[in-house]
């Protein structure tokens, strides 16, 4: 069959590209902006990619449209698709019906943490010999791509709360049937959709209520929202994870020891490569996950000192003069300060430059300003960059005083900080995009500085 894919340069879509590819159909794409590193991925998996979305593609005569939701009405080529009366379906509907038919489904949702929670569960089951498929929204390190077709019976998937598609604002793991859930957490975000938290509560009960009987929850007992959702009805049985009763994880990111305890009683500890309290709660949920596939903890406990992360989960980029360049996926205010935490455990009383561009949805629409400048409080220096915002950046951060900075153009930004860098300083770069190739800017500024 071929598909041609609609958004193919999103993460997802890109994975979908992949499987699709992997499974045997003929996949081709389209996007306005054919961007790297998901481009490069599929191009040399022999997807080819097309800029834009002219109706002329409907000269590829594709057997099936499949439709990312960034694509809204009003887009030339899905106009002339519903024109024409084609077939077409959203990604997670064909994931769904291609793919996951059968399969044992592990889905990890929750606002922060789904993507690393998702690669550590995905290698855990790696690691074990079940050679899992997976569909994750960021490329783990460990496997080198961000999506695998297998024709194992299990299946990782990372859970998405964001809506389906144009014709389908349901949120996407309403599609996935798991049998298997990890619930890491749950925070208003996604403001360009959802007008507030019991909003998404309700998405996040539509997804309890298609895991069976037999299945697991695993469920952070650290989050009220999560808790209301499961009183509004729960058929499946639940283990929480972070109760200091119950399961939950321990460390020391100045040594890199995980510690995983049951109540009072440690089970294990291993030394792995990863830093932050929430790194740790993800771990212990990946654990418990994989343990209800058959993986015995402790063998998932030393799968997890081989693993080696996500790209942009605080991933060095480079150090020049002395000076640690770090990428970060980071966008909201908990996973800024979380993330701000975990560098802060590795490097002690060493200075840390945050550097933060504003970018998601939920962020240009400044619904989450004034949550900014507490979640840098623990950096020693923050630049922002302030351009292209409906707000005033540089106001939302005046409680952190002199300590921050606000600049309109990124070349001025680059030269603020390595001015202000020095020896010994880890500059930690945050943005869910792009952010116009900071990280090369900064360390050929910091050479020649």
């Amino acid at each position: 069959m071929h598909i041609h894919i609609l958004g193919i340069c999103g993460t997802f879509m890109g994975g979908i590209a992949l499987i699709a590819r992997a499974a045997g159909h003929r996949v081709t794409g389209c996007d306005a902006n054919v961007y790297p590193p998901m481009s490069t991925q599929l191009t040399a998996e022999g997807i080819d990619l097309i800029e834009g979305y002219g109706a002329d593609q409907l000269a590829l005569n594709a057997d099936l449209w499949v439709v990312g939701n960034a694509v809204s009405r009003g887009n030339p080529l899905l106009e002339a698709i519903l024109d024409r009366g084609l077939p077409y379906v959203s990604g997670p509907q064909w994931l769904a019906e291609n793919i996951l038919q059968d399969k044992w489904v592990l889905a990890v949702a929750g606002t922060h943490g789904k993507t690393t929670t998702a690669s550590m569960l995905a290698w855990i089951l790696e690691d074990a010999g079940l050679q899992p498929g997976y569909l994750i929204g960021g490329v783990p390190q460990n496997f080198g791509k961000s999506a695998n077709f297998s024709e194992s019976a299990f299946f990782v998937v990372e859970a998405d709360e964001y809506d389906t598609a144009f014709c389908d604002k349901r949120s996407k793991f309403v599609h996935y049937h798991p049998r298997t859930v990890i619930l890491n957490n749950l925070e208003y975000d996604h403001a360009d959709i959802f007008a507030d938290l019991a909003s998404i509560e309700t998405q996040f009960h539509h997804l309890v209520r298609t895991i069976p009987g037999n299945g697991l929850i695993v469920s952070n007992a650290t989050e009220p929202a999560l808790e209301r959702v499961l009183q509004r009805g729960c058929w499946t049985p639940v283990e929480r994870f972070s109760d200091p009763a119950g399961w939950h994880a321990s460390g020391d990111d100045a040594t890199g020891e995980l510690r995983i305890h049951q109540g009072k009683q440690q089970l294990g500890s291993i030394t792995w490569q990863l830093a932050g309290k929430h790194n740790r709660n993800n771990a212990i949920a990946a654990l418990l996950a994989a343990r209800h596939a058959g993986v015995p903890l402790a063998l998932g406990l030393e799968a997890l000192a081989r693993f080696e992360n996500v790209k942009r989960r605080l991933e060095v980029k480079g150090t020049v003069n002395g000076i640690t360049v770090y990428d970060d996926f980071a966008h909201h205010p908990t996973a800024i300060e979380t993330t701000v935490a975990g560098l802060r455990g590795r490097v002690g009383k060493a200075r840390i430059l945050a550097v933060l561009e504003p970018r998601s949805n939920t962020m240009k629409l400044g619904t989450m300003k004034d949550a900014l400048p507490g979640s840098l409080t623990n950096a020693d220096h923050v630049f922002c960059y302030g351009a292209n915002l409906g707000w005033d950046a540089a106001a939302a951060l005046t409680p952190l005083g002199s300590k921050a900075e606000t600049h309109q153009d990124l070349a001025t930004l680059v030269a603020s900080i390595a001015r202000a860098a020095r020896p010994g300083d880890h500059i930690l770069v945050m943005s869910n995009g792009g952010f116009g190739g900071i990280h090369d800017k900064l360390l050929a500024a910091l050479a020649t500085a």
